[in-house]
């Protein structure tokens, strides 16, 4: 049934090999700056990469501030303890996400609670968000907490699925209004823009992933990003162990996390944002020919939208059912061509199933039909 889908994909990647869904590219300096990074012994978390990475980072998102961490779930679970997310509280997200998500808000020891997505941008909805929140919060003392469970609400999470913006300024707006920090999960959004506006710069804090299957990568690694210097000092603060400024003395003020970037890894990444247009360049044009390619096979493409400007991190197709969708993922597999179905729904996992939710229509429909297809940037 999909036998021109697969010749469409091994004919555009020129090869009838594993396809891989998504695989990093290295073209630029990476191994001149590892080198160089070898060659001054400092390979650990200190080191001029470091420094130079954040700032090529946050130059380019248009944050005042960026602190870069170990992996995106670091820079995430710091984003949320930096807005007050405890044992105490609560925070709203998507069920439609990568588990990542939700493992940083049980970080810290915290529940979820999930709204709908929308089906266009797949991201977290404000109309599911402003209802939940007009039915089942109150405000008290300048916070908004949960009228069932009596948790005070501290963050809305959305994520910007495969590159796709949410609607984030509806969701800023609503957040502003309820007294709720807005944390963005943009860890696979570098590269996005809602409105002109890169990802993660709409909300208080941001988080960022540069995994080996991110648009860049640093092998491992995240990023933190804000406007705000306060947090951004602490979140610096609490990613090198809480350890006090001096020479020579080791004095710890607070608990703190071994979550800084080794200099190794910032060196890669220094190299990989020298290259990044080039990249988004690449793949948008490999969105532009599945594009034009599906829209003839009749199969939804997953297009960017009106205001936004996506990286195409994963490009993706929305079949008819499940029963469609099975078929598309076994045929195209079989052929060596890596395929994979969305993420399974956050609140059917055994230890999110109790979690409070609303009507999940659009996450349920989404999750029986979205497939992710080949998106690594095709030097050939």
């Amino acid at each position: 049934m999909f036998e021109n889908t697969i010749e469409f994909i091994q004919k555009t990647y020129n090869t009838k090999e594993f396809l891989p869904l998504h695989e990093p590219v290295f073209f630029g300096n990476e191994k001149k700056y590892l080198n160089e990074c070898i060659d001054s012994t400092f390979v650990s978390s200190v080191g001029k990469f470091v420094d130079r990475f954040e700032e090529m980072v946050a130059k380019y998102t248009g944050a005042k501030y960026a602190i870069a961490t170990v992996n995106g779930t670091a820079a995430l679970h710091i984003a949320l303890k930096l807005v007050g997310t405890d044992e105490n509280s609560e925070v709203i997200t998507q069920p439609l996400t990568f588990i990542a998500t939700c493992n940083a808000i049980s970080y810290c020891n915290a529940k979820p609670v999930f709204v709908d997505v929308d089906r266009d941008t797949m991201g977290l909805s404000p109309v599911s968000l402003e209802d939940f929140l007009s039915t089942n919060t109150l405000q008290k003392e300048g916070a908004c907490y949960n009228k069932t469970t009596g948790k005070k609400i501290t963050a809305v999470v959305p994520m910007h699925t495969f590159g796709h913006p949410c609607k984030i300024d509806e969701v800023q707006k609503i957040c502003e209004r309820y007294n709720i920090a807005l944390v963005e999960d943009a860890a696979e959004s570098l590269g996005s823009y809602y409105k002109n506006k890169h990802t993660g710069t709409f909300g208080k804090i941001a988080a960022f992933s540069f995994n080996g299957n991110k648009t860049i990568t640093t092998g491992g690694g995240g990023m933190i990003i804000t406007d705000d210097e306060v947090l951004a000092k602490m979140a610096k603060h609490l990613t090198t162990t809480a350890k006090v400024p001096h020479t020579y003395e080791y004095i710890h003020d607070m608990i703190g996390y071994n979550y800084r970037l080794p200099n190794l890894n910032a060196a890669l990444g220094c190299a990989q944002m020298e290259i990044l247009e080039d990249i988004l360049k690449y793949k948008r044009a490999l969105a532009d020919g599945y594009g034009a390619f599906f829209e003839q096979q009749k199969i939804d493409f997953v297009k960017e939208l009106e205001n936004t400007r996506v990286n195409y991190w994963l490009n993706a197709v929305v079949l008819q059912d499940k029963t469609q969708r099975d078929l598309f993922l076994q045929q195209t597999n079989a052929k060596g061509i890596m395929t994979r179905p969305i993420w399974a729904l956050m609140n059917k996992l055994e230890m999110f199933k109790e979690c409070q939710s609303t009507q999940l229509s659009n996450a349920l429909w989404l999750e029986e039909r979205v497939v992710n297809i080949p998106s690594g940037v095709n030097l050939k």
